[in-house]
C-alpha cells in the first residue's frame, strides 16, 4: 500500500497539526465522493509533516500592514534584492498598470520604477485595489518565507528534517505539496531522492511559485528529481502566487511537468489548499496514483 505525504505551505503557525491534516484529507475525500470514489488509505498511511512553527511568526502585524512591514524590513543586500524582484514580478504579471500605480502614489514613483521601494509599496497597494482576489500581504509573506527557507540554513534544516522523516525509504509514496511546500518538496526530492531510495510515482504541486524567476534561479541546477516518475502541476490562472506554469520556458526539466491550468479555486485569494484539493481533476490524479 502506498503512502500519501502532504507538504503544506506558509501561514500555518499556531495551528494544530492533526486538524490541518484532517482539513487536507477532508477536502480530498469530499472531492472524491463527488466523483463516486472512496478515499483509499487508512490514517496511518497519510503523513503530514508540520513545520509551521519553524517560520517566524508575523502575526503581530495586522494583515493590512504585513506587506509594508516586510518591505520596510529589507535593509539592503540579498534579501532586499530577492524581495523586490519577486514582488515586482508579481505586480507586473498580475497586470497592475503604471496608471494604477500613479493613482496610488503619483508620477514620480512610477518614473523611478521597480528599483524603488516606494514603487514596490505602491504596486502592492494597487494590487489589492485593482486585482480581484489578490492579497499583497499573502504574497509578501510568501516571498519572505521562501527566502528564509532558501537562504537560512537553520530554517531549511528543521523544515527538511520533518519532511525527510515523512518520506518512506524503499516504498512508494505520492507527494502532494502546496505553495511554499512545493519549493520544499522539489528541493528535497531533487537533492536527496536517489541516495535515500525514495520512490515517488506522482509529485503533485498546487499553487506553486517555482516558476518565479528569483526562486528558479535560487534552485539551480533545475532538473527533474530522479525519485519522481511523474509530476502534475495544477494552478488557478487567478492565483498570483502561482505566476507561471512549470513549462519548458519557465522550468525546463526532462521529463516535462504536466501542467493543468483549469482549476477554479473558490477560496478568496484563489490560492487556498481546500480549493485546490476540491478540484475534480486534482483529486482524480491523486486517487489514480495511490491506487495504481
Amino acid at each position: 500500500m502506498k503512502t500519501l505525504v502532504f507538504i503544506h505551505g506558509r501561514a500555518q503557525e499556531h495551528k494544530d497539526a492533526a486538524a490541518l491534516k484532517e482539513e487536507w484529507v477532508g477536502s480530498l475525500r469530499s472531492s472524491l465522493e463527488q466523483l463516486g470514489l472512496d478515499f483509499p488509505l487508512p490514517d496511518a498511511q497519510v503523513r503530514f509533516p508540520y513545520y509551521g512553527q519553524t517560520l517566524f511568526d508575523l502575526a503581530s502585524a495586522a494583515p493590512g500592514q504585513a506587506a509594508e512591514v516586510i518591505v520596510r524590513g529589507a535593509h539592503g543586500g540579498a534579501e532586499e534584492e530577492f524581495t523586490r524582484e519577486v514582488l515586482s514580478e508579481v505586480i507586473a504579471r498580475a497586470g497592475v498598470t503604471d496608471d494604477q500605480i500613479r493613482e496610488v502614489a503619483g508620477q514620480d514613483v512610477v518614473e523611478k520604477g521597480p528599483l524603488n521601494w516606494k514603487w514596490v509599496q505602491a504596486g502592492l497597494v494597487a494590487l489589492d485595489r485593482f486585482v480581484p482576489g489578490a492579497s499583497s500581504a499573502a504574497i509578501a509573506l510568501m516571498t519572505q518565507d521562501v527566502y528564509r527557507y532558501l537562504r537560512n540554513a537553520g530554517v531549511r534544516d528543521v523544515i527538511e528534517e520533518g519532511v525527510r522523516k515523512a518520506l518512506p525509504e524503499g516504498e512508494e509514496c505520492v507527494v502532494v505539496s502546496h505553495s511554499l511546500g512545493t519549493v520544499v518538496a522539489y528541493n528535497l526530492l531533487r537533492r536527496e531522492g536517489r541516495q535515500r531510495n525514495w520512490s515517488v510515482p506522482l509529485l503533485v504541486t498546487l499553487g506553486s511559485p517555482l516558476g518565479v524567476t528569483a526562486i528558479t534561479r535560487s534552485l539551480k541546477p533545475i532538473e527533474h528529481p530522479s525519485a519522481v516518475s511523474s509530476w502534475f502541476n495544477a494552478y488557478d490562472g487567478g492565483d498570483v502566487v502561482a505566476l507561471y506554469p512549470l513549462d519548458a520556458e519557465r522550468f525546463p526539466v526532462l521529463p516535462t511537468v504536466e501542467n493543468y491550468g483549469e482549476v477554479r479555486n473558490p477560496t478568496p485569494n484563489k490560492h487556498g489548499i481546500t480549493g485546490y484539493l476540491g478540484d475534480p481533476e486534482v483529486a482524480r490524479r491523486i486517487h489514480r496514483a495511490i491506487t495504481a
